[in-house]
């Protein structure tokens, strides 16, 4: 039977996943504020699909809560900045 020298760093991968979940929730920031020049001053129903599909598009399908996606819209539609933070 091989012997492996194989040791596990516990604390590098939970900095690479860290790192990569920042990285995912800037990218996502970024596109979201994208959204702001073209949909301020529009109603809510026309910008949370907009949001929707940027959300999935950058988080490999994943979804949005409905008071996230309302408080995102409201932000985009006054014309404001978004943030996506890690929880």
């Amino acid at each position: 039977m091989a012997r492996s020298n194989f040791s596990f760093d516990d604390r590098a991968l939970k900095k690479a996943v860290q790192q990569g979940v920042q990285k995912m929730a800037d990218d996502l920031t970024k596109a979201l504020n994208g959204l702001t020049s073209r949909y301020k001053g529009r109603p809510l129903e026309e910008i949370k699909p907009e949001i929707q599909r940027v959300w999935a598009k950058h988080t490999g399908g994943g979804s949005i809560t409905d008071p996230e996606l309302t408080q995102f819209a409201e932000q985009i539609a006054t014309g404001g900045r978004v943030t996506v933070r890690l929880k």
